[in-house]
């Protein structure tokens, strides 16, 4: 095998030993409070599970395996129409939307004075990190962190630090937006924001191993060489 194609392989195993290792890590950590909304997840009950963080995270977990075989289909496809990093690309779209969607949603339930309450804003930078903790720093961190990870796996226009920052900023300006506009008694924060946007900077650093420097080739399949008579 050539020494590229190699390093290629090598390089397409560890990122996804390390998204597995990520997973498994994080999964171990929270393991008891998972299990705790195991029944209502079983029993497919709306209130238990999809309405609650524990929930919804046990069922990302759960359709892991759905997830490994959406990435798997769509990079046979894109072999077999020619494309260049069939399986980069693939992983990459799966993981910002697998990994982003769940996230969202938890940062988008209603809290108990939803539609009654009316929307909060703080636009104090900093005011609100204090009162958030660790484990509310962590989760914020976590928001867009898939997305700050694969996106520049797949995007060469977001391959750097400045460009992560600026799309988290943006796509967690946005979630507060909605936050306030559907009134679902949440504190709207410029520190979430800025929090959310660290996170995809971060995390993004990450996978710079294996950001996609180029945009030439790669989206293209690969010209079929014409056969001698």
């Amino acid at each position: 095998m050539p020494r590229s194609a190699r390093a290629r392989r090598t390089s397409r195993i560890a990122l996804f030993a390390l998204a597995v290792l990520g997973l498994a890590g994080a999964a171990f950590a929270v393991r008891r409070p998972l299990l705790m909304a195991a029944p209502a997840c079983r029993a497919v009950r709306w209130h238990g599970c999809f309405d609650t963080e524990n929930g919804i995270l046990l069922m990302m977990l759960v359709g892991l395996p759905l997830a490994v075989l959406v990435v798997g289909a769509l990079a046979v496809g894109r072999r077999a129409a020619g494309v260049a990093s069939a399986w980069r690309m693939s992983l990459a779209e799966v993981g910002m939307v697998y990994g982003t969607v769940p996230f969202v949603w938890m940062t988008l339930m209603p809290g108990p004075g939803a539609g009654v309450v009316p929307g909060r804003v703080s636009l104090i930078p900093l005011r609100d990190l204090m009162e958030m903790g660790p484990l509310g720093i962590i989760g914020n961190l976590l928001v867009l962190a898939a997305l700050g990870f694969f996106a520049p796996l797949r995007f060469a226009t977001l391959a750097s630090v400045p460009r992560l920052f600026t799309l988290g900023a943006g796509c967690s300006t946005v979630i507060e937006t909605l936050q306030y506009l559907l009134r679902l008694d949440r504190v709207s924060s410029v520190d979430d924001v800025l929090i959310n946007a660290a996170g995809a900077a971060l995390f993004g650093l990450m996978s710079r191993r294996w950001w996609r420097t180029t945009a030439l080739v790669s989206d293209r399949p690969r010209p079929v060489p014409a056969r001698a008579d």
